[in-house]
This record gives C-alpha cells, structure tokens and sequence, in this order.
C-alpha cells in the first residue's frame, strides 16, 4: 500500500522571513488525516530568509533531525553546543528531558533551505544531546546511505527509537532498492527532482507512506535527492 502525500496538499505558513510547508500537523496547521506516520511527527520543509532566524525557545521529548539543502544555519543550544551546519551536513538533537536552542542565517544574502524532522523517541525523560555528522554527495550517489539510526549503527547519528533514516542523490535513470521486513512501514520524501516508486509517480515535496510493500524500487526521472524513513 502506498499513500501519496502530494506537495500541494501541505500546509503552509509564511511569517515573512520564513517560508515552511508541512507534511503533517505542526503549529497552527492541523490536518486529522494526517497528523504523524508511526513515530515521525513532523517533516517541515523551511526556507530562512537572510539575516534572520529562530529566536531562543524550547524542546522536549522529541529527536530532531535537522537536513540542510542549500546554506548554512547556525544553531546554538543550552547544552553548550555552537555550530553551523552546511548543506550534506545532517544534525540529531535530542530534547529529552528539556533544551533551548536558537537557529540562525548569519549570510547577508542567501537563504537556507532545509528539512526540519521530528521524531518520536522510545522512552520520555532522556538526558539531552547533540550530534552533526557530514555525508558528501557522492556517499549518497546512486544508493541509499544510513544516515541516522539507532545505537546499534556506526558512524551515523543516533536517534533514541527504532528508526532508519536513507538518504540518496539520485542521477537520473538511476535506481535504488529497499526491501521491508515484516511488519515494517516506510515514508519516502523527495527533497528535489522527481522519482518513480514502484512505478508511482512522486515530485518535489512530495512524500509517500508506505505499508504492506515488501519491495521498494525508486527510480530519478531527473536528478534527485531523497528521504527514506524505515519504521517500526
């Protein structure tokens, strides 16, 4: 079974210096058809406008993965932790038990455009913590590359729930391949381009959830790069 969530049918907010579409219900946008998928809550695509950002404020009991596409977004936190991170760079923060962070587009005339993900964690009250690991291009390059996971993976970041996270830029014509096992569900999200999943057309923005599929087979009609969440 695979349910398509089309781009067109997100929510959208716009706050003038932000620019974000929602997969499924966040902030003042509520869809009761489509408020989380097993333990992914929220896929926002954000656009920051420079020279501005997400003022201080705080988190709780939620993994959340931040995926840059194009730019650079500050990010700075009550845990101690400063950095930037960069398109092809992949951050986990755990807001556990409580964290406050800020977010910011320190360029002076790009905006960053990136994928804002929460996800559920197996258990309330864990301590916070914070990770950014760097994936190229071409480690995603026609495959589909673990890029967060649980404890049990190496050299991805960890997320405190039975998730795995794909990532793959896609030449077009190239194909990748993954099989679900038993009682396993999927979401697919493209970032860019436009594939085909199991013959199901999918563009840009668009996701598509997953159940029942043994096989997956995601084939680029164009250059693209996509998201591939395997759930419990």
């Amino acid at each position: 079974m695979i349910k398509i969530r089309p781009s067109r049918e997100r929510g959208r907010s716009s706050l003038g210096w932000l620019k974000s579409f929602h997969s499924f219900s966040f902030g003042d946008y509520y869809d009761p058809e489509c408020t989380s998928f097993r333990d992914l809550r929220v896929i926002n695509e954000d656009w920051i406008q420079s020279g501005q950002g997400f003022e201080p404020h705080s988190h709780k009991d939620m993994e959340i993965i931040t995926y840059v596409l194009e730019g650079a977004l500050e990010h700075q936190d009550s845990m101690g932790n400063k950095s930037v991170i960069r398109s092809n760079e992949v951050q986990r923060m755990s807001a556990g038990k409580g964290v406050t962070h800020s977010e910011f587009n320190h360029s002076s005339s790009e905006p960053v455009h990136l994928l804002q993900i929460w996800i559920r964690p197996s258990k309330k009250g864990l301590s916070p913590g914070y990770e950014q690991r760097y994936f190229s291009p071409e480690e995603k390059r026609n495959k589909l590359t673990l890029i967060a996971a649980g404890h049990e993976h190496q050299g991805v970041v960890t997320i405190h729930q039975d998730v795995q996270l794909f990532a793959s830029v896609l030449n077009q014509g190239k194909s990748v391949s993954h099989q679900l096992k038993k009682n396993r569900h999927a979401w697919l999200q493209v970032a860019r381009g436009s594939v085909t999943l199991n013959n199901t057309l999918l563009k840009e923005g668009d996701g598509a959830q997953i159940g029942e599929e043994d096989g997956l087979q995601i084939k680029a009609r164009d250059l693209s790069e996509i998201l591939l969440f395997d759930l419990s």
